[in-house]
């Protein structure tokens, strides 16, 4: 159905651009936005002319500077960014390996910040990736901490596969969500790829809200997941006190 508002219209342009499409003609975008070509015309001179999109000597329209300008407004992006960074460099230089700082939109994760590792571990990840919450490890630390209803909702599925280990049972994915509640990280094992371990812990806000979380994947082969967990730990327990966060001394 083709967007029937303006705005819906303007929407519909920018959404045709996503990370397999990052560069497309005039007629790549009218055909994935579901717009006439002359529309299409109108409103991408409209979004060039503003900075959303930008226009090389090719004819080829790439999403603008602008457009990154406002997005590094949002607290949930390069703000926490910008807090996380330090500890995401520390947790790279304890284990060497894929770091990931990831915030939940939905019922999905959106990668804010992504540090290579040595290994060669296959990792379908760049920033502003979204997969979905039970799938990786970055989801299940973020998923195990939502309301209760929203849990429930989501075990419900459907749930996306990727691998023959990708947790896609509804009664399975409520005790991986209690395990990780239990031990405050996330184990996701060949969920997304056959060769990849993520190792993830819950980053909580001011309120102690989990709105994101940090992890460490690795190659699943001889993983060292017991040393890996209290870097993790580490890691996001710093993010969230440097957000607010003061956790209850023990024992009250």
């Amino acid at each position: 159905m083709s967007p029937s508002s303006a705005p819906q219209r303007l929407l519909a342009v920018l959404a045709a651009f996503d990370h397999d499409h990052p560069a497309l003609s005039l007629t790549d975008i009218s055909r994935r936005a579901g717009l006439s070509l002359t529309t299409a015309h109108r409103l991408v001179g409209a979004l060039t002319a503003w900075g959303a999109l930008e226009r090389d000597q090719a004819g080829t329209y790439h999403v603008g500077l602008r457009l990154w300008e406002v997005a590094a407004l949002s607290p949930r992006g390069l703000a926490l960014r910008q807090v996380a960074l330090p500890y995401l460099e520390d947790l790279y230089e304890a284990t060497h390996e894929n770091v990931q700082l990831a915030v939940r939109d939905g019922s999905e994760v959106v990668y804010t910040e992504w540090i290579s590792g040595r290994s060669a571990v296959g990792v379908k990840i760049q920033v502003g990736a979204r997969w979905p919450l039970h799938a990786t490890g970055v989801g299940l630390a973020m998923l195990a901490h939502c309301e209760p209803a929203f849990q429930e909702e989501y075990c419900a599925g459907p749930l996306a596969v990727f691998t023959a280990h990708t947790v896609a049972d509804p009664a399975a994915l409520r005790r991986v969500l209690a395990e990780v509640r239990r031990t405050g990280v996330a184990v996701s094992v060949r969920q997304i790829t056959d060769d990849a371990l993520s190792v993830a812990a819950p980053v909580r806000g001011a309120d102690g809200a989990v709105g994101a979380a940090v992890s460490v994947v690795v190659p699943e082969r001889g993983a060292q997941t017991a040393a890996l967990v209290p870097a993790v730990r580490i890691a996001a327990r710093g993010i969230s006190r440097a957000l607010g966060w003061h956790p209850e001394p023990s024992g009250r």
